[in-house]
């Protein structure tokens, strides 16, 4: 059960941090949002009471319920005067821009006005939160609280100790987030965590696919969506996520692992961004989103269909065999986290035992073989699995997720 009495900052008042501010108050909790930008305050709090008044107008809950969330939720007030208004937090969760300066700056301005037993908590999707907390003066309590979007209907949230964070910090935030009706899991702290990094391969591989001519845009997410089961395609994703942060992500992970090609970001998408075709947004990305625009047909030819699913599953799979592998997380997490963060129709480990893991690690055969590129190379527990006649499901990989080294 959430601890209500712990009084809850939130420092970022766009659509994720009012989120997770109405999130915190629905469980109780009196929350402190704030923002360098003052009209942000006031369309969160916009944003918060549309959605609880269509709560109550579908009788989810009762006007006076959604009267006493928005009365748990008070203004920073002016942060260019200082953050002192989060000083009775017992938790502060950043939510600003996904620039690791920027949070650094946060961090050195909240650290000096909170408690020394406060949690101080990000919530990027994919930058290094050891490096956050390294520029603390307290660094064991510095920890990622990852929230995905929109925070108030998605169930899953990864929670990313440090190399620093104290055991008991990561046990107080998931114990926290967990009574906020929450479903938590434990990522370490490597670029994209669990659900960015596995996932990406969905855009890469299809934009590879685009690219190549082997099928439109629309055919793909044809493909991916009616043939395997995904509830949108990866283009109509990415034009719903927005280019922007699709592509500030797969950049972020691509830096953190050094440029392995595996995680390669498209030129196709970059121009895309440069072009300030964001996606819905900007009513334009890969498709036209301006009225009376007509949305081109897909090529429904099954074979074409297989091909597509087959290549894109066979990378999924095997990114989170290897995550299993490098102990990013447990098979359990992994799978609850592709199915309850992003949606997908099935754990991919599960996934890739139906398929049969000797078919995944032949088809990536293939394709290396077929491109002589280092971004298909199958994970070595993929491979040991097949030698073993295992399953990837009960695999397990050389560390423990959140372990100290």
């Amino acid at each position: 059960m959430a601890r209500t009495d712990m009084v809850v900052g939130v420092i970022g008042a766009g659509a994720m941090g009012s989120g997770i501010a109405q999130v915190a108050a629905t469980a109780g909790h009196r929350v402190v949002l704030g923002d360098t930008h003052k009209p942000a305050i006031e369309r969160a709090r916009e944003l918060i009471m549309a959605a609880l008044t269509r709560d109550v107008t579908k009788a989810r809950i009762d006007q006076a319920t959604a009267d006493a969330i928005c009365g748990r939720i008070s203004d920073a007030g002016d942060l260019a005067m200082g953050f002192g208004a989060f000083a009775e937090c017992g938790i502060v969760i950043e939510a600003v821009a996904e620039d690791l300066d920027v949070k650094m700056a946060v961090f050195d301005e909240v650290e000096s006005e909170v408690s020394p037993e406060c949690i101080l908590a990000t919530n990027t999707s994919s930058l290094p939160v050891t490096a956050i907390a390294g520029q603390c003066r307290h660094p064991q309590r510095v920890i990622g609280i990852h929230f995905f979007n929109p925070a108030v209907t998605m169930p899953l949230v990864e929670i990313i100790p440090a190399i620093t964070t104290d055991t008991a910090v990561t046990d107080s935030a998931r114990a926290l987030v967990d009574g906020w009706k929450k479903v938590t899991v434990i990522a370490r702290d490597t670029p994209g965590f669990i659900v960015n990094r596995i996932a990406r391969p969905f855009y890469g591989e299809s934009l590879r696919l685009l690219e190549e001519g082997i099928a439109d845009a629309p055919t793909i997410d044809w493909a991916l969506r009616d043939i395997a089961g995904f509830r949108m395609g990866p283009f109509e994703l990415m034009d719903f996520i927005g280019h922007d942060i699709n592509f500030a992500v797969t950049r972020s992970v691509y830096d953190g692992f050094f440029q392995d090609p595996r995680y390669r970001p498209s030129i196709t998408q970059q121009r895309l961004v440069e072009a300030g075709r964001f996606g819905r947004k900007r009513s334009r990305g890969f498709y036209d989103y301006s009225d009376g625009a007509v949305r081109p047909k897909p090529v429904q030819d099954a074979a074409l269909g297989q091909v597509i699913v087959n290549r894109v599953l066979a990378m999924l799979i095997n990114e989170a065999v290897d995550a299993v592998y490098l102990g990013v997380a447990s098979p359990a997490d992994i799978e609850l986290s592709m199915t309850r963060g992003v949606n997908y129709p099935k754990g991919l480990l599960a996934w890739g035992d139906a398929i049969g893991p000797a078919n995944v690690l032949a088809q990536l055969d293939a394709l290396r073989e077929e491109y002589g590129e280092d971004r298909y190379r199958a994970s070595v527990l993929l491979r040991r699995i097949v030698r073993d006649g295992g399953r990837l499901l009960a695999s397990h990989g050389r560390a423990v997720a959140g372990e100290k080294t």
